[in-house]
């Protein structure tokens, strides 16, 4: 019997947790404040109808997203990596192969220079 009791402490304590760490729109079917309410108040039954009804369905931990925004922001916008003006796309990469083109030219400059010494 005292095992039980165990159980359904850890089973209230890990939903309770669930409950507050998950985002207030992933939520389903009432307000987080009255699935902590219902959680708190009725431990068993509240972590039960949390599992069954109030928990976000979608396969992914609420968890997981970092509080203060994504470290990489383009991907929280899908298709931002995609070129808006080709024009200007193509303007950059052209740049980048004259630079890349100039560094070289002076690489074997260089080394040229260098052998000669």
């Amino acid at each position: 019997m005292p095992y039980l009791m165990l159980i359904v402490t850890a089973v209230w304590i890990i939903c309770l947790i669930d409950v507050i760490t998950t985002e207030e729109h992933r939520v389903r079917n009432m307000p987080k404040i009255a699935w902590i309410l219902l959680v708190v108040i009725l431990p068993l039954a509240g972590a039960v109808a949390w599992v069954v009804a109030g928990r976000p369905n979608d396969g992914s931990s609420p968890r997981r997203k970092d509080p203060f925004g994504s470290r990489y922001p383009e991907y929280d916008r899908p298709g931002r990596h995609i070129a808006q003006n080709t024009e200007a796309d193509e303007e950059f990469l052209r740049r980048c192969r004259e630079r890349a083109e100039e560094q070289r030219r002076k690489g074997r400059e260089d080394q040229q220079r260098n052998g000669q010494e």
